[in-house]
Order: C-alpha cells, then sequence, then structure tokens
C-alpha cells in the first residue's frame, strides 16, 4: 500500500525563499525569463545542495547564516561554506532589488551617502565602479561598518557575514544575473539595476539594526 506523500517527504532544514515580488516584475530591466533560471535553476541548486551536504551534520540544526560564520577557514567545510553564502547572498540580492526602484534614496540613508561618498552621484560611480570591475564572478555590496557607508566588491560567492559590517544591498555580477538580458554588457546592468530597481527601503531597514 503507498504511503501518504507527507510520510514520504523528508522537510529540509533549509528552504528557498519566496521572490519579494513577482517574477515578472522586475521588466523590462530584468526579464522573467532571466529570474526563471536565476531563482529558479540557479538558486534552487545551492539550496538543494547545501541540504545534501549538511544532512546528518551539526550544520543541519543552525539557521543559514550561522552556518556561513562557523564554517569560514574550514577546509573541510569549503563546499557547505560556499553553497550557504550562495543561498544567502542570493535571498539577501533579491530584497535589495524591487520595482519602481533606484534613484536617490531616503533622508537616513541620503545623510549617510553624502557624508561618506560626497553626495549621490558619487556613491552612484563608485558603486557602478565596484560591480562592473569586479574580475570574474562576484557581488558588489553597499555595506555600513564603523560609523560610515562603504562600498565594496567579493569575489565568488563570497560575503560579508563573517565581518564586522552590516550589509545594505548587493547586485549579483555573475554572468547569470545578467546574459540573457545584456549579453556581455554588464555596465548596462548595473547601471539599470542602480538607476531603477535598487531597494533603499530594504537598505533603510537594514541600517536601523546597525548599532554604531
Amino acid at each position: 500500500m503507498a504511503m501518504p506523500n507527507a510520510i514520504l517527504t523528508k522537510v529540509k532544514p533549509i528552504t528557498l525563499s519566496p521572490l519579494p515580488w513577482a517574477d515578472n516584475a522586475l521588466e523590462p530591466f530584468i526579464s522573467k525569463n532571466t529570474i526563471s533560471f536565476h531563482y529558479g535553476k540557479h538558486h534552487q541548486t545551492y539550496v538543494d545542495r547545501l541540504n545534501e551536504l549538511i544532512a546528518g551534520k551539526p550544520e543541519a540544526d543552525m539557521p543559514l547564516e550561522d552556518i556561513v560564520r562557523s564554517t569560514v577557514g574550514d577546509p573541510k567545510k569549503v563546499e557547505i561554506l560556499h553553497n550557504a553564502q550562495q543561498t544567502w547572498n542570493h535571498t539577501f540580492y533579491w530584497n535589495s532589488l524591487r520595482p519602481n526602484g533606484g534613484g536617490k534614496p531616503p533622508r537616513e540613508i541620503a545623510e549617510k551617502i553624502e557624508s561618506s561618498f560626497g553626495g549621490y552621484d558619487a556613491f552612484k560611480k563608485t558603486f557602478a565602479e565596484a560591480a562592473v570591475g569586479q574580475f570574474g564572478s562576484g557581488w558588489a555590496w553597499l555595506i555600513a561598518e564603523g560609523g560610515k557607508l562603504k562600498v565594496v566588491a567579493t569575489p565568488d560567492g563570497e560575503d560579508l557575514l563573517p565581518t564586522s559590517a552590516t550589509p545594505l544591498l548587493t547586485l549579483d555580477v555573475w554572468e547569470h544575473a545578467y546574459y540573457l538580458d545584456y549579453q556581455n554588457r554588464r555596465k548596462d546592468y548595473v547601471v539599470a539595476a542602480i538607476d531603477s530597481l535598487l531597494n533603499w527601503e530594504f537598505a533603510t531597514q537594514n541600517l536601523s539594526r546597525r548599532s554604531d
């Protein structure tokens, strides 16, 4: 006799977070086709592989952020770290974007940008240069650290969780984030995201959690 599906299905410790908007909501800047592959294939694969790697291990009972922090520097857990970082990074990236986003930020962050970069245009130039100039695959981040805002880039799946920085926003500059829409024109993707998609409300929420 067949067993009920509820009994056959094992609950995974790490799940794929739902998108914060419809899969076509970022058009025309990022297409539904790109989201279907990027979220439905790439992000899902990181989640699935992570669950395979941590099954039966102490990490299976940890929150995702703790998995990242606890595996940094452990050569025996590099694959766990990479898949955990990419799982976390992608969820953060989806929330860093929104329909009808971009443009100049609200006052709280605008004042920080003014004191840290000398104005919005200077921030935009710095952020775009970090994203476009990241050699190979990686991420560009707006972070808060030491009372200032900074822009940094990280290679591959590396993120800022093991550091003292508080990530505010990120842009994914792996080719699968933009190639179906922009081919090799990474700069066009970066500029479109900054001008039209950055989620300043999300950045403000993250900044409010920063104590310094």
